[in-house]
C-alpha cells in the first residue's frame, strides 16, 4: 500500500474502498451500505473516488464498541 504514502508525516494513509473494507473485516458492499446510509466511516472523495483515511477507520471502530448486546462503552478520551 506503498502507492497511497507521502513524505508528509500529516498526510494520513488513504485506503481505497476494497482496502478499508479489508481492514475493518466488512465486505465491500456493507461498506458501500453504510456509506450511503452515512453512519459508516468518514471518507473523501476526489472526484468520483472514495478513500478513507486510515485513523478515522480506526476511530470509527472504536465508537462501535461495545460491553453487552444493550450497553455502549462510552469514550473517555
Amino acid at each position: 500500500m506503498t502507492r497511497n504514502r507521502r513524505n508528509d508525516d500529516d498526510w494520513p494513509e488513504l485506503l481505497i474502498v476494497t482496502e478499508a473494507a479489508e481492514f475493518l473485516r466488512l465486505t465491500r458492499s456493507t461498506l458501500d451500505h453504510y456509506r450511503c446510509e452515512g453512519r459508516g466511516p468518514i471518507y473523501r472523495k476526489h472526484g468520483a473516488r472514495v478513500f478513507y483515511p486510515k485513523p478515522d477507520l480506526i476511530a470509527w471502530s472504536e465508537r462501535n464498541a461495545y460491553a453487552s448486546t444493550s450497553e455502549k462503552i462510552r469514550n473517555t478520551k
